[in-house]
């Protein structure tokens, strides 16, 4: 059963533009433990900024990260750089941020079972732990990183915000926080978790399924995938002559078929590789979840993270029609005849 709980009239009174998955791959070294891409999440924040924002307003960028970093030996602001507030008041549109995990959080699961469940066992409960203080690490990485491009940025991990499910399906989702947050012009970034389960005792909520249940109830009006390839392929990129999949349709019955470009063969399966360390699916399990939203009417763009067509993508320039230059996938509902 889902028990998912929002706040009354919230939504309808605050549609939402976007909702945007952060790869994790996209954002992390996905080949050395805990490290972040800090050039890619440099150029995606500043994206997402210009995506964001609604009119014309300053160019002005005051962050919002007034912590110490690592090697920067001053807090990055003082009050007298709000000395203009009418300058500085920017009006953002709608957005929600999923990131997954990347370098950080897979290893821990993967190394002590904790997407199997048995929460019963030291050694699960000693992983859930572990998996728990890396992804939240990545996540206030992410918050500062969005906070410096003057995104009003919260961190909301949805075990602390009533998320579980019940053999891996989402069972209960407090989305009220989430309502609460859009209106008072926060931008909510969740992700990737380790959550309790009902059936399992434990396991791992990707963020792609989180993304699909946002979608579900909070009915954005697109939704955008940010990866560390253009998009989807025929087959592993990594191989000689992979096709980029520009175009897929989805049924009614979520079933999906490519449109563009016209395979040779269009009812052979797509291939598709997981990581050994991937504790939440991989592309497959992203392909599975755009397909769920586009069915719901929701277009859906896969596309390679920090480039010119991603920012496209989140600007909401492809809603109408998609170039001849652009590059990524875009997954769209449409009804079968017969």
């Amino acid at each position: 059963m889902d028990d998912t709980h929002i706040a009354p009239n919230a939504i309808a009174a605050e549609p939402i533009r976007c909702i945007v998955k952060l790869g994790g791959a996209a954002i992390t070294c996905k080949n050395e433990l805990e490290m972040i891409n800090e050039d890619n999440l440099q150029t995606v924040s500043s994206h997402l900024r210009q995506a964001m924002i609604m009119g014309s307003c300053s160019n002005k960028v005051v962050g919002m990260d007034w912590s110490k970093r690592p090697g920067v030996s001053d807090v990055s602001c003082t009050v007298g750089d709000f000395g203009d507030q009418a300058e500085l008041n920017v009006d953002f549109s709608k957005f929600i941020v999923v990131h997954g995990a990347g370098s950080f959080g897979h290893f821990q699961a993967s190394k002590s079972g904790v997407h199997k469940g048995g929460l019963n066992q030291p050694l699960v409960k000693a992983g859930f732990v572990a998996t728990r203080i890396s992804v939240t690490n990545l996540n206030l990485e992410i918050v500062r990183a969005l906070a410096r491009e003057a995104i009003p940025s919260i961190g909301m991990s949805p075990f602390s915000s009533g998320w579980s499910t019940s053999d891996r399906n989402v069972a209960s989702a407090d989305l009220a926080g989430v309502a609460k947050a859009l209106h008072s012009g926060f931008i909510p970034v969740l992700h990737g978790d380790a959550v309790l389960d009902n059936k399992l005792g434990c396991t791992i909520l990707s963020g792609d399924v989180i993304i699909r249940h946002l979608a579900e109830h909070l009915k954005p009006e697109y939704v955008v995938f940010l990866t560390d390839v253009y998009g989807v392929y025929d087959r592993p990129p990594t191989e000689p002559n992979a096709v980029l999949l520009r175009e897929i349709a989805v049924d009614e019955h979520g079933r999906w078929s490519v449109v563009n470009p016209e395979l040779e063969n269009r009812n052979k399966p797509v291939e598709i590789t997981v990581a050994a360390h991937d504790t939440t699916g991989g592309m497959e399990t992203k392909i599975t979840e755009a397909a769920m939203i586009a069915k719901l009417g929701i277009d859906v763009y896969i596309v390679k993270a920090a480039t010119s067509h991603s920012l496209r993508a989140l600007s909401g320039e492809l809603r109408h029609s998609i170039p001849a230059d652009w590059l990524g996938t875009v997954i769209r509902f449409s009804r079968r005849d017969g």
